[in-house]
C-alpha cells in the first residue's frame, strides 16, 4: 500500500494488524472492505439492475472464511516451499539456545504463557524452540497447528479469542482449552516463501495491541535472519 499517496508506514502497520486480527491476508481484507463499501453505495442508489451484483458483493463482503481458507493446502503442499524448509536444516534438529532466548523474550514481552519457533511442513509442525508445552514435546500433527494458517497466507494471524473466531472455534487446540488467544508472524525466506512462524499463545483471551504485533514482528525478523543467513 506504500505506493498510494498519503498511505504512510503508520497506516500500513494498522492495516496489517487489523487484517491479522481478522485472520485474513491483506488482499482478502481489502477485497472485503471494498466489496462492503461498493455494496452500500449501490444499495443506496435503489437501482433494481444491481440486484445480482449486490448479491455477489454481499457474499464477498461477508464470507471471509471461504476466501481465506480456499488456498490453504496447495500452499502447504507446494514442493518449492517444502524444499525451502528442508534447506534450512532445522527440521528435527536439536534445540538451540539462540532460538530459546528469542522465544523467552516473546513470552516476557507479550505477557503470555507460551511461544514457539514453529516450522510447518506438509503433515506436522516442528518446534525448533518452544516454551509452555510439556517437556519433550517438539512437534504436533498438522491437525493441531494454528500456525499453518499464517504460513498458508504468508500474513500475520492475530486472534484475541479463538473460541469465537469463525475459522478456529472448532480447532482441536481450541476445543480442548490449550489455545484461546494466538498471534503468529510468518518466517519468510528471501524468495517470499513462508516456512513457519514465530508465535505466541495463551489459554485465556488476550487483547493484542498494535505494539504487541510490532514487537512480535521485530522478534520474527531476528529469527528469520538467523534461519536464512545460516543457509
Amino acid at each position: 500500500m506504500a505506493d498510494i499517496p498519503g498511505f504512510d508506514d503508520r497506516l500500513d502497520r494498522a492495516l496489517r494488524a487489523q487484517a491479522a486480527r481478522a485472520g485474513e491476508s491483506i488482499d482478502v481484507y481489502v477485497q472485503r472492505a471494498v466489496a462492503a463499501r461498493l455494496r452500500n453505495d449501490l444499495e443506496s442508489s435503489g437501482d433494481p439492475e444491481y440486484a445480482v451484483l449486490l448479491d455477489l458483493l454481499s457474499r464477498i463482503a461477508d464470507d471471509a472464511v471461504t476466501v481465506n481458507v480456499s488456498g490453504l493446502h496447495p500452499v502447504l503442499d507446494d514442493p518449492v516451499r517444502l524444499q525451502a524448509l528442508r534447506d534450512t536444516g532445522l527440521l528435527d534438529s536439536d534445540a538451540d539456545p539462540s532460538y530459546d532466548q528469542i522465544v523467552s523474550m516473546a513470552v516476557e514481552a507479550l505477557g503470555v504463557s507460551a511461544a514457539a519457533v514453529s516450522l510447518v511442513d506438509d503433515h506436522r509442525q516442528f518446534f525448533k524452540s518452544v516454551l509452555g508445552l510439556p517437556e519433550g514435546v517438539r512437534e504436533t500433527p498438522m491437525s493441531r497447528s494454528v500456525c499453518r494458517y499464517a504460513v498458508a497466507t504468508g500474513e500475520p494471524l492475530v486472534v484475541e479469542d479463538a473460541r469465537t473466531h469463525p475459522m478456529l472455534h472448532d480447532h482441536p487446540a481450541v476445543t480442548d482449552g490449550t489455545l484461546v488467544s494466538y498471534a503468529g508472524i510468518p518466517l519468510i525466506d528471501p524468495a517470499g516463501l513462508a516456512i513457519g512462524t514465530l508465535c505466541v499463545w495463551d489459554d485465556k483471551p488476550h487483547q493484542w495491541s498494535t505494539s504487541h504485533v510490532q514487537i512480535l514482528d521485530d522478534l520474527a525478523h531476528i529469527v528469520s535472519e538467523r534461519v536464512f543467513s545460516a543457509k
